[in-house]
């Protein structure tokens, strides 16, 4: 640290600010004097940018308001030092000063200015400085790309691109991954794949397809818009790969539905690139994928794996590790991790909170919630989404409310549509299924298909015909190829007796070329078909979670828990023969649904039959 000190045999000169300490020497650290040379301009440069590297912000701009001829470097560093400080008002002051000493034209410049702005969420000024400079070389065009994208203006970004080739100023790598990012960071509700498809062809044409930088990114930008196919034709046609573009293949895999390619992928990598360590987003993706599969001692290598390698310092890999175990209904191997950790951020905490609301402990959930504020931790709105979840799945039905209300009133949270599918579900969980529609009659956004999902499901438990065909006509208008939402208003029909109903939604499906992919045919009250009580028995024996609690029977271990895992609500037969099982074989049997997690043991469930 540089401390100054006037000496007292010399006068401070006259240009200088009273208030600018004059130096002399410094500290005792250095033993090495050092005084102002007032008639060289180079010497109040260099000093000037001393004072910008040691974080004396306000000292140099003192000393700039009184220098004629600062440089380009000087500024440089100004703006940077303004960007470290996060300091708007001190980042205009700079920018005027330099304005007035005849910089404002320079593009160098004009870059370090657009990525201070953007940095200050000021993204007009960085516009701003955009529209002003003449000479818009490929560096300043770039800078305004990322400051665009940063800001969620992907459209906006976009747009200048095409002005950008229509007056011949040619791309660079820069040019495309930012461009290639603005296609998936776009607050815009229109899809931008298009787009990014024709930035594709656009790269293919100018030779830029062995830049492994902006191939990674394009595998991204597929990944994102769920294209998995169009993103392993881009991976596997890469010339050089590096851990980044695995890491970037195997996260499309583990985040669009497809666990077993991200794990095969994954071996691929440790076999084929001895050169290559997964870092710790690559170890993200692949607790992700053992997590989807419930794959408990895959999960377990993959931990001894990240322990090995030091990785397990890293707050995503812990978050990552704590949500495979609750996913495989470890929570107490969940919970120790967690008490271990050093250092928990929100994200660690929300993970464990969401792993107790799904295991249907919502009381402990909440508990959880409240010592995390406790300790200071801000909860996020992801954080609500998980306790209200929680509330919801244990019927808390009050205590939901009033975290509703607080996080409004007290954490100034503004209601998401994800925090509006969690209020419907648990008032319609609860059977007060008029609240539920009032709550969506009141909502300031556009409800959307998670929020009209959630009613249309509690429909379904509760068997309320009238509010069911309210939402599934706003789903079918929504989600139109949606199959789930058709079969879920057939279910309701069969329950009401209504057959004419069902056969109505039936040929409804079939004209539009739909079909229920997976899952099971509901219990016999609600087979969708009018046949006598024999023929719905035979059809319920075949649900995929009793053929799955047979086959765990016939190949596992004596006292070995059953895990089972499906991607469909556990139907109410199948929840009745599962308890009878568990108590008849003397087994633990734990069953996933697409909702939550069924602990099954001596002829009791973990949810008390509330799910």
């Amino acid at each position: 640290m540089w401390v100054f000190q006037a000496p007292q045999t010399l006068q401070q000169p006259p240009y200088l600010p009273k208030q600018f300490p004059y130096p002399a020497r410094l500290s005792s650290q250095h033993q090495t004097s050092v005084s102002f040379r007032p008639s060289s301009t180079t010497h109040n440069n260099q000093l000037i940018q001393s004072l910008c590297k040691k974080g004396n912000l306000k000292q140099a701009l003192q000393l700039l308001s009184h220098e004629p001829d600062p440089t380009q470097h000087t500024y440089e560093l100004l703006i940077l030092s303004c960007a470290r400080r996060n300091s708007f008002s001190d980042g205009v002051a700079v920018h005027r000063q330099l304005i007035a000493d005849g910089f404002d034209q320079d593009p160098f410049l004009a870059t370090k200015l657009i990525n201070l702005y953007s940095e200050l969420d000021c993204i007009d000024y960085a516009r701003n400085v955009f529209d002003k400079i003449c000479n818009k070389t490929i560096y300043v065009w770039n800078a305004l790309f990322r400051a665009l994208t940063l800001a969620g203006n992907g459209e906006e970004v976009l747009n200048l691109y095409r002005r950008m080739n229509q007056i011949g100023v040619p791309s660079d790598r820069f040019t495309y991954t930012y461009v290639l990012k603005a296609c998936v960071t776009s607050e815009s509700l229109i899809s931008l794949l298009q787009k990014g498809r024709e930035i594709h062809a656009h790269i293919l044409r100018h030779g830029f397809e062995t830049h492994v930088h902006i191939m990674t990114t394009l595998v991204d930008m597929y990944a994102r818009f769920g294209c998995v196919s169009y993103a392993s034709c881009v991976f596997n046609a890469m010339p050089v790969k590096n851990v980044v573009s695995w890491s970037a293949m195997i996260a499309c895999y583990a985040k669009n539905g497809k666990p077993f390619e991200a794990l095969e992928l994954f071996r691929e990598m440790m076999l084929e690139t001895t050169d290559l360590l997964p870092n710790s987003v690559t170890m993200v993706s692949v607790l992700q994928a053992c997590a989807a599969l419930a794959a408990l001692e895959q999960g377990k290598l993959i931990h001894g794996y990240i322990l090995r390698k030091g990785l397990d310092s890293i707050l995503p890999v812990i978050s990552a590790l704590l949500t495979l175990y609750a996913r495989c209904g470890e929570l107490e191997l969940g919970q120790r991790l967690f008490d271990r950790m050093d250092e928990r951020d929100v994200v660690s905490w929300n993970s464990m909170i969401s792993s107790y609301g799904i295991h249907g402990f919502g009381a402990k959930a909440i508990k959880l919630f409240e010592e995390m504020i406790y300790n200071g931790v801000s909860p996020s709105p992801i954080s609500f989404v998980s306790v209200l979840g929680a509330c919801s799945h244990a019927g808390l039905v009050e205590e939901g409310i009033f975290l509703f209300k607080s996080m409004v009133k007290e954490h100034k949270i503004y209601p998401s549509v994800e925090h509006y599918a969690c209020m419907v579900d648990l008032l319609g969980r609860a059977n007060r299924l008029d609240e539920a529609a009032k709550v969506i009659a009141e909502m300031r956004i556009e409800p959307g298909p998670k929020v009209w999902g959630s009613l249309l499901g509690s429909c379904r438990i509760h068997c309320n015909v009238e509010l069911a065909e309210r939402a599934s006509k706003r789903l079918f208008e929504l989600e139109p190829t949606n199959a789930g939402n058709y079969v879920l208003l057939a279910d309701i029909y069969a329950e009401a007796k209504m057959w004419d109903d069902v056969k109505r939604v039936k040929k409804l499906l079939a004209a539009r070329g739909l079909q229920k992919e997976k899952g099971y045919v509901p219990d016999t009250k609600v087979v969708l078909y009018e046949l006598d009580a024999e023929e719905k028995e035979r059809i319920v024996l075949g649900h995929s979670e009793k053929l799955a609690v047979a086959f765990g029977l016939i190949n596992t271990n004596k006292g070995e828990t059953i895990r089972i895992t499906k991607n469909l609500r556990l139907c109410e037969d199948c929840h009745s023969f599962t308890k009878f099982i568990s108590k008849f074989a003397n087994r633990e049997i734990l069953v996933r649904d697409v909702n939550r997690f069924h602990h099954f043991k001596d002829g009791a469930c973990s949810c008390g039959d509330y799910w």
